[in-house]
């Protein structure tokens, strides 16, 4: 992938997570962290909401097709956000006796109004 494409990526990505950060906010969530990476992998949203720690994975397709934006969440991806989410645990010890969940944001269709699908335990970290 040549580095202008590369970038255009990291700018929509970012984009949409700033819309999905909007959007979660709207619905009570606290922002905790944004964009958590280690070697592991990354997370794009930590949150908490009430007394739940959510790591959100924010995903965008133009098209639904293969099954839309959190059907692209597979098994690869979910290990990868537990491994970081327990490297954030293990580095943030106040968040550590919280409840935890995996959230995806899933995202589709035009910019001007995009489709919105909040997929609350979208999956855990024994499936994992």
């Amino acid at each position: 992938m040549g580095a202008r494409r590369a970038l255009n990526r990291r700018r929509t990505g970012q984009r949409w997570e700033r819309f999905a950060e909007a959007y979660l906010r709207r619905h009570g969530l606290r922002v905790v962290q944004r964009n958590f990476g280690c070697r592991s992998g990354e997370i794009d949203l930590v949150l908490a909401d009430r007394g739940c720690l959510v790591f959100a994975e924010v995903r965008y397709r133009r098209r639904n097709g293969f099954g839309g934006p959190a059907a692209s969440v597979d098994g690869r991806k979910q290990r990868r956000i537990t491994r970081a989410a327990a490297y954030f645990l293990a580095r943030h010890r106040e968040f550590a006796a919280r409840p935890c969940r995996f959230d995806v944001i899933s995202l589709s269709g035009h910019a001007e109004r995009p489709r919105v699908e909040w997929i609350r335990n979208a999956f855990d970290a024994q499936q994992s």
